[in-house]
Order: structure tokens, then sequence, then C-alpha cells
């Protein structure tokens, strides 16, 4: 580099508009997550940690739960470093296994409950799993993949009902659960032959040994699908953890008063820093939701007077889509933040208008224990990343020369930070490759393109491998996909390379219309009004309409299964 740190465009753009209030580093705590919750219980003892569907967990109560769980686990034989799968839906359940398992100084295995069994194999042989907590709904399919393996290699498992959690009574009725929802919920289930019962093993009563791990200690292996390959596990340490946990409250405003919802799901490194983490650090309370419903997220911000909601843009969108919207009182939320995909101008501009909130969108990735990047509250940009948060260089470089670009040019976000991860487990070239060295620092790869402008605040364009090249034009799918969100009869949409004998590549998009205009729309209408509204090489040239579009467990847009079937 041919700049100095000092002079350098970028770095410079990065300070300018820093807001004021906030810290340019963090002191991180050199603590591990467990006394986190320590702290918190010796402070608001009889503060609510969680409400989960009508029922209330005190801190005092999550901190003797879970060290209830790590003596029972180290009775199983979960030894320093162990790996632990968690495999459940949201609940607390989640919160309690988190703390238990590192209170045993044992390592957690997030898994997405939407894994089937051949599925979840991968995460009981990679990391070596020694012992599965899950829900009774997934226990069947622990069982299948366990029952594939060797007897020695098989994990011990512990299923928890969600009534476990639940009154006594049952689900609060005027929660207003849909029958299907309370349904799930209610289900015993069938315990797997050799497992043993949450119930049971909080009963126990076992005390753990004395602690012994540290703030560089690994602490959680959350595995990253990337674009080929199986999934990869991230190794995250206490250290990394805590860098957002502490960093996330300052930032957004949030405090021991706070109240949050968490719906995005736990498994997920979002998820967990809004939903387990931070709150915990802080002393807040979870208003936790199994799974998403539009209804019983209105009801629930209303009733419990949610203060802080981290989500995705899709729920907005489908929360503007009941038609109970106008009538849940959002009043009491004083930060909306979320990311995994770009607010839609649209979307944002009418939750401004019609509810006062500003919607400030963040950047991270599963290897960066969530953001490395933020808008700030109080000087959000529609569409954009934010800025690169406390201790954070964040710079955009050619992928290929791995020089600078300019400032507005396109190229790939590597940053460094405290969050950044240790590498990916037993991978060593996967990891060696993640890495670059700028002026004597790591900075990881992210794989995403975007650009910096002049005032230091940086935008998505997309994926390095999905860039849509028709007849040499570069087509970024993402700003196609928010182009036609501004389209009244668009619900979701999503964007894909389809193959053309003239152009090499086109430009399909899959749609999902709004109830109104479903029936009454046609693609050629969709292609017209493209038309007007984007360059010409941007236009969808084929246009599909679905009833829905594939997701993930964190609500991300699954493209890749779009594209996959498109080339099939």
């Amino acid at each position: 580099m041919s700049s100095s740190p000092s002079t350098c465009p970028q770095r410079m753009a990065q300070r300018s508009h820093w807001p004021r209030r906030l810290p340019r580093e963090l002191a991180i705590p050199e603590t591990t997550l467990w006394f986190n919750l320590e702290v918190a219980a010796a402070r608001y003892p009889h503060k609510a940690a969680t409400f989960f569907c009508g029922q209330t967990i005190s801190y005092s109560e999550l901190r003797d739960k879970a060290l209830a769980l790590a003596g029972w686990l180290q009775s199983q034989g979960v030894a320093k470093g162990d790996r632990v799968a968690l495999y459940m839906q949201n609940c607390p359940q989640f919160l309690i296994s988190f703390y238990a398992i590192n209170r045993a100084d044992a390592v957690v295995v997030p898994v997405n409950p939407m894994n089937r069994a051949e599925e979840f194999g991968h995460y009981l042989t990679d990391p070596d799993t020694k012992l599965v907590i899950c829900s009774a709904d997934l226990a069947g399919i622990v069982e299948q993949a366990n029952s594939q393996l060797p007897v020695e290699k098989r994990a011990k498992v512990l299923v928890t009902r969600y009534t476990d959690a639940l009154p006594a009574e049952g689900i609060a009725p005027d929660l207003g659960l849909s029958e299907a929802m309370a349904a799930w919920l209610m289900n015993e289930g069938t315990l797997p032959a050799g497992a043993a019962r949450w119930v049971d093993a909080l009963a126990a009563g076992l005390k753990p040994s004395a602690a012994t791990n540290g703030p560089d200690d690994m602490a959680h292996l959350p595995y990253t699908s990337g674009t080929t390959g199986l999934p990869k596990g991230c190794m995250h340490t206490n250290r990394t953890l805590m860098s957002n946990s502490v960093g996330g409250g300052l930032w957004g405003h949030a405090s021991a008063e706070s109240v949050s919802l968490a719906v995005v799901p736990f498994f997920h490194i979002t998820g967990l820093l809004y939903g387990v983490l931070g709150p915990v650090f802080l002393g807040a309370t979870v208003v936790i939701m199994p799974r998403w419903d539009r209804e019983l997220a209105g009801r629930l911000i209303s009733a419990k007077k949610v203060t802080h909601w981290t989500c995705i843009p899709t729920m907005i969108i489908d929360l503007f889509g009941s038609p109970n919207y106008k009538s849940f009182d959002l009043s009491s939320l004083t930060y909306l933040s979320g990311g995994g995909a770009a607010m839609p101008a649209a979307v944002a501009e009418r939750l401004l208008a019609e509810f006062g909130l500003t919607f400030a969108e963040g950047y991270g990735l599963t290897e960066t224990a969530a953001p490395t990047h933020g808008n700030p509250p109080e000087r959000a940009k529609l569409q954009c990343l934010g800025i690169a948060i406390y201790g954070v260089d964040s710079r955009i470089i050619d992928p290929v020369t791995l020089e600078e670009m300019p400032i507005g040019e396109v190229g790939e976000i590597v940053s460094c930070g405290p969050m950044v991860f240790k590498g990916y487990w037993r991978q060593p070239a996967a990891t060696e490759a993640a890495f670059i060295e700028i002026e004597g620092k790591k900075f990881f790869r992210t794989g995403d393109l975007g650009r910096m402008d002049e005032e230091g605040y940086f935008f998505i364009t997309d994926r390095l491998k999905r860039m849509i090249n028709a007849s040499g034009y570069k087509v970024w799918p993402s700003e196609v996909e928010l182009l036609l969100y501004k389209n009244p009869a668009v619900q979701e949409a999503c964007i894909i390379s389809a193959k053309d004998e003239y152009r090499g590549e086109t430009v399909k998009a899959v749609v999902v219309l709004r109830a109104e205009a479903r029936g009454k729309t046609s693609a050629e209408e969709i292609i017209a009004w493209s038309r007007e509204h984007m360059a010409a090489y941007k236009v969808p040239r084929i246009v599909e309409f679905a009833d829905s579009l594939p997701k993930s467990g964190a609500g991300k847009v699954m493209w890749r299964v779009l594209q996959e079937r498109e080339l099939r």
C-alpha cells in the first residue's frame, strides 16, 4: 500500500462521522460469558431474565438452573474443551444450556433446528460432539443420526420438552398463539432409548467443579456453509464473543431496563448475540418467540412493551403484510435493527412514516460474531451496512490484487477487529485462505463485495460469486431485488441467473406477489415496470411467480437453492 495509515483516504473517511457519544475502542472484560450471568444474577436476582409464553424466569433462577445443568454435564463425562451440541428452537432452555456448557468449561455447537438426520450427522462427527441437548420434537432426528455412527462415537442425549418451560397451567391464553404453534409447543414427544430427561438432570442438583476457562478459551463453534463443501466450524472464544456482547448495548442505547424481542433463531450468531449474550451482560429482559409469527410478534411488542428488536427485513415486510398491523402498539420500541439483507427503501420509508422508527442496518458474519459494521441510530443511512464499529479496521480491496480501492469503488470487504474468529475448526488451509495481512495486521476476507462512501459508510454490492454477467454487463442481484421492492405488487423477490443463448446469462426474478395483486399481475407487467425503473441490462427477462421463497432458519432468503434449481 502506498498510503500510510494516517493519510489513507479510507481510514480518514471512517473517522469523519463517528458518534461523539461512543468510545472508539472497548475495554473488553477479561472474563468468561458465564461470569456475565453470575454478575446479572447478583445484581438483579428477582428481575425477569426471560419471558416465554406466559412463564417468567428470574436471573437467580436462570443462574441456578445453569449451575445444576453444568454439574450434570460434568457427571456425564463432559470435560474442558468438549463439544456439546444445542439443537432446538428459541426457548429458555437454550439460554440455560448455553451458560451451563460455558460454566462446565465446554464448547457450544449450535445446530439449525431445520436440519434433518443426514445433515445433523455432520454436527456429530466433525466436532466430535460429546453430548447433544435437544428438544423432544427433534430427538428422533438425533437418534437416527446417532445410530449411523459406531457405538463408541455416539453422543449422549439430553431431551427437553417445550412444556418444561411453560406455566404449570399451560400457555397463557391472552397471547393468542395459533392452534398449530400451541399444539407444537404442548407436544410431549417420545424419549429415545437411553436419552436423559431435562427435568431429571436439573432435579439431580449436582454442582460443577471449579471453573477453569479464561477469556481466550474456545466457547462457541457455530458452523457456516460458505459456497462449497460441508459447513465449517468457526472457532470463537469468550473474548471474541464478549466484544459485541458489551458493544451492542452501548450502540443501541440499551440498559438493564431494556426489553428485547428475541425471534431471530438462537443457533444463528445474530440471534445468539441479541437474545442470549447481550441481554445477560446488561441484565435486560428477553421476550422469547419460539418461531416467527407476525401476529404474535405484534401482540408481544404491544403487551410486553418491547424496547429493542433485532430482526431481518423480511420480518418487517411480513409484519406490514398483516391485516392487523395498524392495531399493534409499537410505541415502546426505541431501537430497531437488523441485517442479513438490505432493507428495501420503500419499506424503511413506510416504517418511518407510519411508526416513526428508523431501521438501523448492521453487517457481520458468523466468522465475526455478528456485527463489524452498524448504522448509528442517530445517523442511519438506508440500504447501508453502516460504519465500522468499535476497534474495527475495515477496508475495500481489489479481490485479485489485494490493493485498496479508491473511495466509491467496488471491491471486497475485509475486516480486522476484536470479534473476528480464530479460524475454521480443523481446516488450516481454509483458515489461511480466509485471512490476508495488511500493514502487519490480519484481515478477514468476507467474500462480500461492497464500497465505502466519503463519510465512511459501507454499502454491500453482493457476494463475489453471485454476480450475473449479461453480455458483458455486470448485474448485482441485490440491487435489482431492492428496486423490485418498490413495485406495489411485489411482496418479495429473489434475483438469480438464467442461461441465455445470446447474452450468456440473463436476469431472472422469482417473485412473491402481495395478496391483493395475485391473479391480477402478469410477468409482462413486472418486466414492463422494471424497464421504467432500472437500467435495461438489469431488467429481469424472465419472471417466475412463487407462493413463497425458500428461507434459512435465520430467515434469510436462500438464493442458492433457487439458483441451483435453475441450473439443473
